[in-house]
């Protein structure tokens, strides 16, 4: 495939965002480090530091990361290719499809506060709870899910460079990790919520740049209403076959309405099974958490909206724009690789425009991976390595190991992306059948952190039979309405649809029915409230301020006694206040979602 169209910058300065933007906001972190280092109580290396920010994240700080974990490459670059083929309907069924899982996680945040306080990851609970065989399971998923949006980010990120400025793909996909890596060692991760707020600021600023002088400024567009006439245009030239009236601008589309089920089944799992947005619940202040989340989720949904109303518009209202790329629109191969948006930059802005693209971008790719980086490392030292190799491991070792995983993780999805590149996989292909792969899990991970009565057994084979069932539906499906399994019939929409609906259904209904049939009666999250009592304990004692205090309180560790209420300390609340709210959060994320999906759906129907 050839994406020469869209090259109107030098390969220099592809190589000058990748390495110079990465490699300054490097340097950065580490004078960040230092000062933190020297007149804060919170040390870096100290493991409770590195990996949960000391739980001692302010509200702005924890939002401002969701928004930049959950902008991914595909935030922009699929919302964006949607619109392009579906209209104005595609950007808003993304956002829709894609929020409501965050305002899920504002529950699950609380609860992780009550039943587990202390916990590193969610795969500690799932330990705590079931045992070896389940962790390893559900260790699994979450490595994969990790892998997946981690090699997405670049495969995403890499073919963006590439069309812009010509910039050797596999590079892009080894270089683009690499200033990321070095300031998520440095400072760990509240170096990467610092780094997030930065990112989405200026996300946010180029974003509003790129809207407001495509409708306000742009002598192509003319406006609003020179937008509208052009979208009108091109239905009658190009009309939209799956919309009604094959309008751009209409809600009504199978398709778009299809694209949003697979959004939210497939979103199901890249949340709840992603240890970062675990980890962002676990580092914030228990009172705040709720609050976190909501806001996050609530400036999320902009996002987007935003920028597929911009340029995936843009791209359709071109298509026949001397100015425009690719003459006469994009092929199915630079709809996939999710080139939409590229050309309609380039249509609208010429290369300022794409330089201003391709900094949105590395924002984007890079803030998403140090979320990426860190829960990876933080499963695979507290999980892998503490649990099943050294459970006595010195703080000191759990340091170093987290600095290790990090760059290990580095190397891999670099080499996963350049994978998916030397093959042929798409970034629609994944974020199409993702959901398939894991999101059976989603269920019973949901049960593990609110419903005591479910056993192991039906966690178990809750996930894997939700795998199961969602692969078997996902090639029946293909094979029926194709007549065979190729790589492009397994893309389309229905296959999917089935894949991600057949495994996050009956992912859930699976664990709940073999649960009811023979419950576990006398489990009471007191194992799960005895996770970590280093950090009791030292949450008993006040911040480390060195790692000598560190170990001297390593040394006294003793069993955290069970009780009906989790233990208290300077940064936990009491029971009754997280208790009232999880019923807030329960009650918010329900009205949103309630609002988002099926009100909007009423006022345009």
């Amino acid at each position: 495939m050839s994406n020469t169209g869209a090259q109107v910058l030098s390969e220099g300065v592809g190589y000058g965002v990748v390495l110079g933007i990465g490699l300054v906001f490097a340097l950065i972190m580490m004078g960040l480090s230092a000062l933190q280092n020297r007149y804060t109580s919170f040390k870096i290396g100290t493991s409770e530091e590195f990996n949960t920010a000391s739980r001692s994240v302010k509200p702005g700080l924890i939002a401002s990361g969701i928004v930049s974990a959950w902008t991914w490459a595909a935030t922009l670059l699929q919302s964006s290719t949607v619109t392009y083929e579906y209209g104005l309907c595609g950007g808003y069924y993304y956002a829709a499809g894609a929020t409501l899982q965050i305002f899920m996680m504002a529950i699950l945040s609380v609860r992780v506060k009550m039943i587990a306080p202390y916990c590193h990851t969610y795969l500690e609970i799932v330990h705590a709870r079931y045992g070896n065989t389940a962790h390893f399971v559900f260790a699994t998923f979450g490595l994969v899910v990790n892998l997946f949006v981690s090699s997405m980010l670049l495969l995403g990120g890499s073919a963006v460079v590439n069309a812009f400025t010509g910039m050797n793909v596999y590079a892009a996909n080894f270089l683009i990790p690499l200033g990321v890596c070095i300031y998520v060692i440095l400072g760990g991760l509240r170096a990467t919520f610092l780094c997030d707020y930065s990112h989405t600021l200026i996300l946010m600023i180029i974003i509003l740049y790129f809207f407001f002088y495509t409708y306000a400024e742009s002598d192509l567009i003319g406006g609003y209403e020179g937008m509208y006439r052009m979208l009108q245009q091109a239905a009658k030239e190009r009309p939209v076959s799956v919309n009604e009236g094959g309008s751009y601008l209409t809600l009504k589309s199978n398709y778009g309405l299809t694209f949003m089920i697979i959004q939210i089944t497939g979103g199901f799992g890249t949340v709840i099974l992603d240890q970062g947005y675990w980890q962002r619940a676990i580092a914030s202040e228990a009172k705040t958490a709720v609050e976190a989340y909501l806001m996050g989720g609530i400036a999320w949904f902009a996002v987007p909206l935003t920028f597929s109303s911009v340029m995936g518009l843009a791209a359709v209202a071109l298509a026949n724009s001397p100015s425009f790329p690719y003459p006469g629109g994009l092929n199915s191969a630079q709809i996939d690789a999710g080139l939409a948006a590229p050309a309609g930059v380039v249509a609208l802005l010429g290369s300022g425009g794409a330089v201003a693209m391709l900094i949105l971008l590395f924002m984007a790719v890079t803030s998403a991976s140090s979320s990426e980086m860190i829960a990876t490392s933080s499963i695979l030292t507290f999980d892998i390595y503490q649990i099943h190799f050294k459970p006595d491991a010195s703080p000191e070792m759990l340091i170093r190991m987290s600095h290790i995983m990090v760059g290990i993780w580095a190397v891999v999805m670099a080499c996963i992306a350049s994978l998916w590149n030397g093959i042929g996989i798409s970034l629609n292909w994944l974020f199409l059948f993702m959901g398939t792969l894991f999101t059976g899990a989603v269920g019973p991970i949901i049960f593990s952190v609110t419903w005591r009565k479910q056993t192991g057994t039906a966690a178990i084979s809750g996930a894997l039979g939700g795998l199961a069932v969602g692969i078997v539906a996902w090639l029946a499906v293909a094979k029926t309405y194709y007549g065979e399994v190729t790589i492009e019939t397994t893309g389309n929409m229905y296959p999917n649809l089935a894949g991600n609906m057949g495994a996050c259904c009956s992912g859930a209904i699976i664990s709940a029915v073999i649960t009811l049939i023979k419950p576990d009666n006398s489990f009471d999250w007191s194992e799960t409230k005895r996770i970590n009592p280093r950090a009791q304990r030292l949450d008993q004692a006040g911040s480390p301020e060195s790692d000598s205090k560190e170990k001297k309180i390593r040394t006294e560790v003793q069993t955290v006694p069970a009780t009906d209420t989790p233990p208290t300390g300077g940064k936990l609340e009491d029971y009754n206040h997280l208790k009232k709210s999880l019923r807030a959060a329960t009650w918010a994320a329900f009205s949103l979602t309630f609002i988002t999906i099926f009100v909007s759906q009423a006022m345009h129907s």
